[in-house]
């Protein structure tokens, strides 16, 4: 299943970057996502169906669902 992704997610990647992070930021939305090192600044592309792959955990979605709705309703 390919990801369902947001501007500015956090990602932690199976394998590491050769400066030794583990996490992504996401910096651009289509048919390519854009990420950025969360270590050295270091920007790439890669297509959805590579990312999902490549991608262990979306670490902001793990908080948008911790977070309670502001309504009050599950």
């Amino acid at each position: 299943m390919l990801p369902d992704l947001q501007m500015r997610d956090h990602l932690r990647l199976r394998k590491p970057h050769p400066c030794g992070s583990y996490e992504w930021t996401v910096v651009r939305l289509g048919a390519d996502i854009g990420l950025e090192c969360k270590g050295c600044g270091h920007r790439a592309m890669l297509t959805r169906r590579e990312l999902a792959k490549r991608m262990k955990t979306n670490l902001s979605q793990k908080e948008r669902e911790s977070k309670p709705d502001p309504k009050g309703l599950s």
